[in-house]
């Protein structure tokens, strides 16, 4: 078989098996969630060393017994973030939205009025960061919603969070076209509230900035910043939080700063500040089985002054 076909029937495996699992009700997909638990954490182990480390590290303050029912709320928490996006596969605009709530929408569009016709929102992995593509089924047209996203390398699995993502109108932005579809949407005047995720870790080359997070200097993507600056973009924090199981509350934020602190990535340091106090309230709810910490400042020193030697 052509690997474009295989590709096609991979995709359509995947999502068969998605939609059909997600005809289930919630009630039933929590108690498979609870059954993946078991699995991932006892048996798999899957990423447990990562996960204690990140956790330790963080929370230096914290007792080794305190960090073991973190790690092992996160890992329930992880589970059920795995059913509730398989859930998106049928799941309908009213109970979406009814499981999602979002607060300060008026703010967003109201800052889209205000500026020149972009709000940069940003994001990080936490609570269900998938939910949050909803957002733009609950914006007044002509608005738009979008987000940008890295391309997964497997094309079945791409095509299909793809198909997750988009069917509540929004657009996915693949990272590396962030700059021309922005100024496309510029130049079409589309007033447009773009996600960025950005608690991601940046390859060497795109490093520019560390900013202390979580008691350890952390390397962090400045882009969303820099092409804000260039379209005059609105910065707002989503600020997430899980009233109970099945259910997520998102808070628009407006970020502002003093006139006299705007220094060049001052904006993306702010956000560095929000998404570690919203960690701190509920820690449970971050993604700790990324590898966040890999690259060190020192290191990104060492290869700085080796290019300028060469």
């Amino acid at each position: 078989m052509k690997r474009g076909k295989w590709t096609t029937f991979k995709y359509y495996v995947i999502y068969g098996a998605s939609y059909l699992l997600s005809l289930l009700p919630f009630r039933v997909l929590y108690f498979l969630s609870d059954v993946l638990f078991g699995l991932v954490y006892h048996v798999v182990k899957y990423r447990r060393d990562v996960v204690r480390s990140n956790l330790s590290d963080s929370f230096p303050e914290k007792d080794v017994e305190e960090i073991v029912r973190i790690e092992r709320d996160f890992y329930h928490f992880f589970c059920d973030y795995v059913v509730e996006t398989l859930k998106l596969t049928s799941i309908s605009r009213k109970e979406m939205r009814r499981r999602m709530v979002f607060h300060g929408v008026d703010g967003l569009e109201q800052a889209l009025e205000e500026g020149d016709g972009f709000v940069f929102m940003y994001l990080g992995h936490y609570c269900n960061w998938e939910w949050v593509a909803s957002l733009s089924s609950v914006l007044t047209p002509p608005i738009l919603g979008a987000q940008i996203y890295h391309p997964l390398y497997d094309k079945a699995m791409d095509r299909f969070f793809l198909k997750l993502r988009n069917q509540f109108g929004g657009e996915c932005i693949p990272m590396k076209q962030t700059l021309r579809r922005i100024v496309e949407l510029k130049r079409e005047k589309q007033p447009t509230v773009i996600g960025f995720i950005s608690d991601q870790l940046p390859k060497w080359n795109s490093i520019h900035f560390f900013v202390p997070f979580l008691h350890r200097e952390t390397a962090v993507f400045t882009g969303a910043e820099q092409i804000g600056r260039q379209v005059g973009a609105v910065y707002f924090f989503a600020e997430m939080t899980r009233p109970r199981r099945g259910y997520y509350e998102c808070t628009f934020r407006r970020m502002e700063l003093p006139e006299g602190e705007r220094t060049e990535y001052a904006m993306t340091a702010l956000f560095m500040t929000l998404l570690e106090r919203m960690i701190r309230q509920a820690p449970q709810y971050w993604l700790w089985t990324h590898k966040r910490w890999k690259r060190t400042k020192e290191e990104w020193m060492q290869r700085k002054a080796q290019e300028g030697k060469g």
